[in-house]
This record gives structure tokens, C-alpha cells and sequence, in this order.
């Protein structure tokens, strides 16, 4: 039996859904606010970061978003989500290793200094940050803290846009050779990156890949993948899709005078 602890607009927890869905697997879904009930101690008990997704197989519980993309391949091998060749399965693992150590806490940065953070301003300055500080994560809550109060404007901010620059520049030469981004083939690579170039998206970024025609003709696919409409696009309710609906001020702009910049 497979249990999936997840929130519809997490990151993580829709590259999870999208690996879950290529697979034709059902889980029995616990959907979290993320709100708070993150911290509650029986999800804690589970996964003690606090965080989305978890993943429970016959009892077993499996956390880290990338790690879960590995161990559904490895326990459900059909149809497989990882290449044959292994140079192929490497640049698997380069994504995820990029968005582990670097990208995830970077879309997290402009996400917080652009659509999260009207929500959090409307609140006293010691309400928001008791509720930034229940982290575990410190580092994560250090961030929020900056671009809360700063915005774009914070110290975090350059350095976010240039990691998505590297995944862009990343994915644009993978796409010269393949239509996704380890080969002929739909892989844990396209898994792992769609939800954030849709966050950029959604914050009204696509500029970031003008430049790259191939990454628009990817997306446009994606987009389109029974999967990714599924469990990402049918999914988003109102409430979902509002933090982004009108994004003042537009975040465009002034990315694009650090990209230029930089």
C-alpha cells in the first residue's frame, strides 16, 4: 500500500505525483495545508524536516522528494523512469543534485519575495516571523525572514536567479540532442524540473528562457503530458492558483534588470 503526504502546490510534492501517475500507481492521499499542520507532531514523527512530500510504501517511509523518484523506479521498475545508459542516468542525478543543494531553496527565495510574501506583510512583524522561525530547517527560515522583509530587494536574490540560470542553460544543451532532458525518452529529469519552470511561470518569469527556444518547445509539451495535467493543472483550485493571479509589484522587471545586470 502507498501513502502520499502532499499539498498541491509544493514543488516537491509534484514532481512525486507526476513520477506516480507515469507509473499508473494509486496512493492513498493525505493532502497538508502547509499552514502549520507540517509541524504537527504526528507528521513530524514522520518526517521531521517538516516538510512535503512523504512517501509510506506497506508501512516504510520514504522522504526527499528525489530519493522518492529513485525508490518508485527501483520498486515499481515498469514503466522505468531512469535511462539505460549511464551517462544518461548521470545527468539524472545531476538534476536532482542541483535541486537539492541549490534550486529548490532558490525558487523557495523568489517565490517568498514576490507571490507568498502581500500574505505575510498584512500580518504583525512578530506573527510572521513566529510562524517563519517553526522551521527546523534554519537556513530555510533565514531566507524567508530576508525576502519577506526585502523582497527582490534582498541579498538572497541574485543568487537564486543565477541557479536558475544554470538550470536553464543545462536544459538547453540536453535539448539539443533530445526531446527531454536525458534522452529520447520521459525520465525522472523532466519529473524533477517541471514543477519549477512552471513556478516560473507562475511568477510571470518565462523571460528567463527567451533566449531558449528549445526549453519553450519542451515546456509546451510538458504542459500538455497526460501526467503533468493530471496531477498538476486538473488539480490547482482557486486558492491554489490565487498567490499568483495578480502579482504586484510585476516581478518581471526588476529580475530581468539583475539578469542584465549579472
Amino acid at each position: 500500500m502507498l501513502e502520499h503526504y502532499h499539498n498541491i502546490n509544493s514543488v516537491c510534492a509534484q514532481k512525486v505525483r507526476i513520477a506516480l501517475n507515469e507509473k499508473g500507481l494509486e496512493a492513498k492521499e493525505h493532502l497538508l495545508t502547509l499552514r502549520g499542520d507540517q509541524f504537527d507532531p504526528a507528521y513530524l514523527k514522520l518526517n521531521p524536516n517538516g516538510v512535503v512530500p512523504t512517501l509510506v510504501h506497506d508501512g516504510n517511509t520514504i522522504v526527499e522528494s528525489s530519493l522518492i523518484l529513485y525508490y518508485l523506479d527501483e520498486a515499481f521498475p515498469a514503466p522505468p523512469l531512469m535511462p539505460k545508459e549511464p551517462t544518461l542516468r548521470h545527468r539524472v542525478r545531476l538534476y536532482n543534485k542541483l535541486i537539492d543543494e541549490y534550486l529548490h531553496n532558490s525558487c523557495m527565495i523568489l517565490t517568498f519575495a514576490t507571490a507568498f510574501r502581500p500574505n505575510f506583510l498584512k500580518l504583525p512583524r512578530e506573527a510572521w516571523l513566529a510562524e517563519v522561525n517553526k522551521s527546523p530547517l534554519k537556513r530555510r527560515a533565514e531566507y524567508k525572514r530576508s525576502v519577506i522583509e526585502h523582497g527582490l530587494d534582498s541579498e538572497f536574490v541574485v543568487e537564486a536567479i543565477n541557479q536558475h540560470k544554470k538550470l536553464l542553460a543545462w536544459m538547453n544543451e540536453a535539448l539539443q540532442s533530445g526531446r527531454y532532458l536525458a534522452g529520447g525518452s520521459f525520465s525522472n529529469a523532466d519529473c524533477a524540473v517541471v514543477p519549477y519552470i512552471l513556478r516560473l511561470e507562475l511568477l510571470k518569469l518565462t523571460g528567463m528562457w527567451d533566449g531558449y527556444p528549445a526549453i519553450g518547445d519542451w515546456w509546451t509539451r510538458m504542459r500538455a503530458r497526460p501526467s503533468v495535467k493530471a496531477t498538476i493543472f486538473d488539480r490547482m483550485t482557486e486558492s491554489d492558483w490565487a498567490p499568483f493571479r495578480n502579482l504586484a509589484p510585476d516581478p518581471w522587471p526588476k529580475v530581468a534588470a539583475l539578469l542584465h545586470a549579472a
